[in-house]
């Protein structure tokens, strides 16, 4: 415990470091001294570069903190029930649910629900939309593995059922309008600067909510490891537990997708690199450490899309991939490694 309570607070020091390289460089050039007077409260050369630093790099920041944090705790989650080293909501189609429903309301809408501009009511049509997309997503999944044992299959069905919320939402991609259809696809890219300050809290307080109610889950999920009789017979209720990690994992999924897009391999991956580095199952230290990585994974992509000379911001979805396929190749030759032997 006390190597592995180091390793939390490398972590912990990791995503402080990597929040201060968000706040100081990015696509636009910032002295760092002018920077670090904006972040104390002081005056500084040109007030775009306060709005540049306050308005635009620390929203984004914590955008990506929050979001890291809710993919890699999802997928730790979802690996746990389904005892699955594969899963993740993308892999399962969660993602894709939780999309179809947020294609509904801003396609249907004629694109106006725009995230980074959507009222409150705008706001409560998304969220809403993609946490049901997400939850009966996820519940189609869980049902379909009482037939199902093989995990191979299983995920192979998941993927199929994510093609078929994918066939939806094309087809409500060729019946809306040009701005609904440009709206959805940037969206789709995946971005953390679309969370305005309005919004932050409510994010921050719905994400926080939910790591505490995971942590709250670490015994049971501990004694689950072990089996399902094995924690019946401890008195751990299983349908209970399932049902409970299945609703905070549709929650942080779909605030996730709603507020920043289908963010891909961030939930599939970092479960992977937290075991690696914790090298134990136990939750008391995986779940913290998930969490902490996730946020620094999601960090450093968002680092990557605003470095200096970029024509823009680079859409996320295409950094996450260099960071999550070589880890998810690299868990499937181990495991396959595993079984010759």
């Amino acid at each position: 415990m006390k190597a592995g309570g180091l390793l939390i607070l490398l972590l912990v020091g990791g995503v402080i470091a990597v929040i201060v390289l968000n706040l100081f460089i990015g696509s636009v050039s910032i002295p760092s001294k002018e920077v670090f007077k904006i972040i104390m409260g002081q005056e500084t050369v040109k007030s775009s570069w306060r709005f540049i630093v306050l308005d635009s790099r620390l929203p984004q920041a914590i955008t990506a903190v929050l979001c890291g944090a809710s993919l890699s705790l999802s997928g730790l989650l979802l690996q746990t029930v389904f005892r699955n080293p594969l899963a993740d909501p993308s892999v399962f189609g969660i993602s894709s649910g939780a999309g179809l429903g947020v294609a509904l309301v801003m396609l249907l809408w004629g694109g106006s629900m725009m995230s980074s501009v959507f009222c409150l009511a705008g706001f409560v049509a998304i969220f809403s939309a993609a946490f049901l997309g997400a939850m009966f997503m996820t519940f189609l999944i869980l049902f379909v593995a009482t037939k199902v044992r093989n995990s191979i299959l299983l995920i192979i069905i998941g993927i199929m059922i994510g093609y078929i919320a994918s066939s939806a939402i094309t087809m409500l991609n060729f019946f809306a309008t040009d701005e609904g259809v440009k709206s959805y696809v940037v969206w789709g890219m995946g971005n953390f600067s679309s969370v305005s300050s309005v919004y932050l809290p409510l994010f921050s307080i719905i994400v926080v909510l939910s790591v505490v109610a995971s942590a709250l889950l670490i015994k049971p999920l501990n004694v689950f490891l072990l089996g399902d009789a094995y924690a019946e017979n401890l008195g751990v209720n299983v349908v209970r537990l399932r049902n409970a990690v299945l609703f905070i994992t549709g929650l942080l999924v779909a605030v996730s997708t709603a507020f920043c897009g289908p963010i891909a391999f961030i939930g599939l991956s970092v479960p992977h690199i937290s075991r690696m580095l914790m090298r134990t199952n136990d939750y008391r230290l995986l779940l913290p450490a998930t969490v902490l990585m996730g946020s620094m994974v999601a960090l450093a992509c968002n680092f990557m899309c605003n470095l200096p000379g970029n024509k823009g911001i680079i859409p996320i979805n295409a950094v996450t991939p260099l960071i999550g396929a070589p880890v998810v190749i690299y868990v499937i030759m181990r495991k396959a490694k595993f079984n010759l032997h």
